[in-house]
Parts: structure tokens; sequence; C-alpha cells
């Protein structure tokens, strides 16, 4: 599924636009933003912004190593 996400200022005039445009296309939706701030709420609090950590989401890397190919 592909959104097309047209901002609330443009829906008038896009809108319609674009959801002619994609009407064949069984895989495009065309949506308005309605949101009116962001998802993340930004605190002035100090203490719960030393709570936040990022951490790293990769997966450790396998042990040991790959054994050498010949160059033939």
């Amino acid at each position: 599924m592909i959104y097309c996400v047209v901002p609330e200022a443009l829906e008038e005039e896009l809108f319609d636009k674009l959801t002619a445009y994609y009407a064949d296309d069984p895989n495009v939706t065309v949506i308005v933003d309605r949101r009116k701030s962001e998802r993340r709420g930004h605190s002035d609090d100090p203490a719960q912004a030393e709570q936040r950590q990022t951490r790293d989401r990769r997966r450790p890397r396998v042990a040991g190593e790959f054994p050498r190919l010949d160059p033939e």
C-alpha cells in the first residue's frame, strides 16, 4: 500500500486531482494530513529528557570468521 499524503493547506487544490489520477491503481490511497502537532511531545522536564536513550537496534555480529575462498 502506498499513501499519497496531501497537506491540509493544499487539500482543496490537490485532493480531488490526485484521487482521480490514482483511481486505477489499487495500491495507492490518497489521504489528507490533519495532524496539528508532532507525535512525540517535547518535554521541558530535564528529568524526562535524561531517561530517553538511543539504542543500537542492529543485530550483533556472528562470532567467528568466514572461511577463505580460493581465487580460482
